[in-house]
């Protein structure tokens, strides 16, 4: 049977923990690459005390963003934008509008850092005049609401 060492986790590994879980691991594996990598330290109580108090100031940290893009969240649930397409007699676009005319009307609204991968459509492209909520993803697990209409052009 192998022998094996205990070691405090430094950052989030798939496959054995997160960050300050102890865990019981073989004595090569951890010498070989757990701790070279700055993934792992051998678990003693002094290093287990200073993991769980970096552990608790990232926890303020992300606490601290997630708060600020809680606001980003409602100024983007206040935004309604409006985009005009041809459209024939029964509704439906010549055309469609895509995450691009999207970006377009947020940039108008002073929106400018929002990346066209973190659009979350309704649809693939939205082919009929109508009302629209498209989600916008943000860090930290938050998403923001943007209303979106699409009218006819006179």
């Amino acid at each position: 049977m192998a022998s094996t060492v205990e070691v405090v986790l430094k950052d989030n590994l798939q496959h054995l923990g997160s960050i300050g879980d102890v865990v019981r691991v073989r004595r090569g594996y951890a010498r070989n690459f757990l701790l070279p990598r700055g993934l792992a330290v051998v678990a003693s109580r002094g290093n287990v005390r200073q993991i769980e108090h970096e552990k608790a100031i990232q926890a303020q940290r992300i606490a601290k963003l997630r708060g600020e893009q809680e606001k980003i969240v409602a100024e983007l649930a206040k935004i309604t934008l409006m985009v005009a397409k041809e459209a024939g007699e029964d509704g439906k676009l010549f055309g469609s509008v895509t995450s691009n005319d999207v970006l377009e009307g947020l940039k108008a609204k002073g929106v400018d850092d929002v990346d066209k991968k973190k659009l979350v459509m309704p649809e693939q492209t939205i082919k009929e005049v109508g009302s629209y909520e498209v989600g916008v993803k943000l860090p930290y697990g938050l998403t923001a609401t943007v209303k979106l209409e699409v009218k006819t052009r006179a």
